[in-house]
């Protein structure tokens, strides 16, 4: 499979110049230790999975695992996204990264909670909303999660809230999705809560309550216990955060040694399986857990939707310095909203002249799924051929444009690329 890739034919793929290839994965396989860092660039795409595979054969055919400052990290894109996976908000797996479709796994957490589980997986969100337009699925609860900003193709995600029997949503301000809810849930911010924090290098960090909630918020874990007891459920009888970090230690095992304690007093990074176990600075330093590693063969893919005639752009979004993802909190500082007040296009400088655009100009950016107006920004920071639009900006929905397509394996849409058209309004 690597045979095929020269540098010549990368750089016919991704334009990268040959020399430059070279030098790259020279610097990287030289070097005493190397870090693979990556985020949402890498894993939204319909071929993300495969990506990360590709990362994992170089930091294992280089020798790149085991050892500090190696390894293939991936840098999450929100607060505590680690920690809320090492809890088990994933549809495939219970705390610890247990599979729900493992017997001795979901009969282990049966005996926990004294009740009968499925061993199915569940459904990300890219599925949940399909199944909610076919019929499905007719009820929703959504935790902080403004869709309607955040998910490719809104007008697709419009349809689909609009279509359920019931929606109730968690927040700490409106959203352009609590809009279409049913109920909405006054939920606590991270400064009016305990708890902890797991970043992506598996470091365990105590978080305390500054504040008082306002009103009638509740953090989330108080939430839930509530709707549990009233859905009739037992278990939900907990009193603080703490109690449950020690229910968690009890049936995950790479938590077993962890409570709110312990991390008071010291940064423990999972796996911790006892009280006296220090923690794990660095995985893998034996060998993997399953064995020693497997290499993954990687075909190179295109993208699911390429430019055309009508569309002759790449369209790629993500972020800029002084907003967080869909706004709905840093949207309403006033400091932040003066250094980036208003959503724009980056796009280069060859291609605004070839069109006619100028720094500054009102432009449209449309796709097969809809359009949104803007201003441009023309600068040399983009490549030809390619725009970028931050998806922060409600009034202007990046995501209006994005293709729904996902990563079969990972069920990841892909946000990265999709064909676009940009004109002068």
């Amino acid at each position: 499979m690597v045979q095929k890739y020269t540098p010549e034919e990368v750089e016919r793929i991704s334009g990268i110049d040959t020399n430059m290839l070279i030098e790259a994965a020279r610097t990287y396989a030289k070097a005493d230790r190397s870090m693979i860092a990556y985020a949402m660039g890498v894993t939204q795409h319909c071929n993300g999975t495969d990506l990360v595979k590709s990362l994992a054969n170089l930091a294992m055919i280089t020798g790149n695992v085991g050892k500090e400052s190696t390894g293939v990290n991936p840098l999450r894109g929100q607060c505590n996204v680690q920690g809320a996976c090492d809890a088990g908000c994933l549809p495939n797996f219970y705390p610890g990264y247990q599979k729900v479709d493992d017997d001795v796994a979901t009969d282990k957490f049966q005996g926990a909670w004294k009740r009968e589980l499925s061993r199915n997986v569940g459904s990300t969100i890219t599925r949940t909303m399909e199944k909610i337009e076919s019929g499905e699925i007719k009820g929703l609860i959504i935790f902080g999660e403004n869709v309607m900003v955040s998910d490719p193709d809104t007008a697709h995600i419009e349809k689909a809230l609009k279509s359920l029997d019931f929606f109730a949503i968690v927040e700490i301000f409106p959203s352009e999705t609590s809009k279409f809810a049913d109920v909405i849930l006054p939920a606590a911010c991270y400064a009016e809560k305990d708890g902890t924090f797991t970043n992506t290098d598996r470091k365990i960090r105590m978080l305390r309550k500054a504040v008082d909630p306002p009103g009638e918020a509740m953090p989330d874990w108080k939430i839930v216990c509530e709707l549990g007891k009233r859905f009739g459920a037992d278990g939900f009888e907990f009193s603080s955060p703490s109690e449950i970090m020690d229910e968690m230690a009890s049936v995950a095992p790479i938590y077993g040694g962890v409570n709110h304690e312990r991390a008071n007093n010291e940064v423990i990074s999972w796996p911790c399986p006892t009280k006296d176990h220090p923690g794990t600075k660095v995985l893998h330093v034996d060998g993997f857990k399953m064995g020693r590693g497997k290499f993954a063969p990687v075909d190179h893919s295109p993208p699911n939707e390429e430019p055309s005639e009508e569309f002759p752009m790449v369209l790629t979004t993500g972020r800029n310095l002084f907003q967080f993802h869909t706004g709905t909190m840093t949207r309403k500082s006033p400091k932040l909203e003066q250094e980036a007040p208003e959503p724009y296009v980056e796009i280069n400088n060859g291609d605004a002249k070839r069109l006619g655009i100028e720094d500054g100009s009102r432009v449209r950016v449309s796709s097969r799924r809809g359009s949104i107006a803007l201003i441009a920004k023309v600068t040399e920071k983009i490549i030809p051929g390619t725009i970028f639009i931050p998806f922060h900006y409600a009034e202007a929905a990046a995501n209006r444009l994005t293709n729904p397509a996902w990563d079969p394996v990972a069920q990841i849409p892909e946000l990265k690329v999709c064909a676009a058209r940009i004109e002068k309004s």
